[in-house]
């Protein structure tokens, strides 16, 4: 029977350990997650407004979303600054300690494509609902425009999904 010390089996990888049995740490976990929730909840407020046109509660599920997923990325982000995720991925068949090789790295290029693009389609939809979406909401002038860009929100949001799925799996579960 080993018998290492329990400071060492925690001491593996940097960071604070996920929770779902993988080799993600937990801010890696919980954003992983947090796409199952956010994407349903996102298609049930498109629901909302589009065939019930509850626009008050569309805006409300809207903005949730958008505040939730800004304290979630800067969190995440902090933890990747300080923690790194390359140490975790390293035991995955798909990793490369280069830049432009591995599947891991590729996947990695492609989600944070689809994800940078995200937030800044959310952050520039949501302004502009703000700003130019009567209070109540309800349809309007800006109506046209706001429904083409939040289409192609969603749309960004889905493959951000997608993708951080992808490379969540090559990264921290394949061995």
């Amino acid at each position: 029977m080993d018998t290492q010390p329990i400071t060492a089996l925690l001491a593996t990888y940097p960071g604070i350990d996920g929770f779902l049995g993988t080799r993600g740490s937990l801010m890696l976990d919980l954003v992983f997650l947090s796409m199952f929730l956010v994407v349903p909840l996102m298609f049930l407020s498109i629901y909302l407004v589009k065939f019930q046109k509850r626009y008050l509660l569309h805006k409300r599920i809207q903005i949730g979303l958008a505040s939730v997923l800004a304290i979630t990325v800067t969190l995440f982000e902090i933890d990747i600054r300080v923690n790194g995720w390359r140490a975790r991925a390293h035991e995955s068949p798909y990793y490369s300690h280069t830049l432009s090789e591995g599947f891991i790295n590729w996947s990695l290029w492609v989600h944070l494509l689809f994800s940078v693009t995200t937030a800044l389609l959310w952050i520039y939809v949501v302004i502009q609902a703000l700003r130019k979406i009567s209070n109540p909401p309800g349809p309007g002038p800006y109506s046209r425009q706001h429904v083409f860009w939040a289409r192609l929100a969603a749309l960004d949001m889905v493959f951000t999904a997608l993708t951080g799925c992808l490379f969540y799996y090559l990264a921290f579960v394949a061995s």
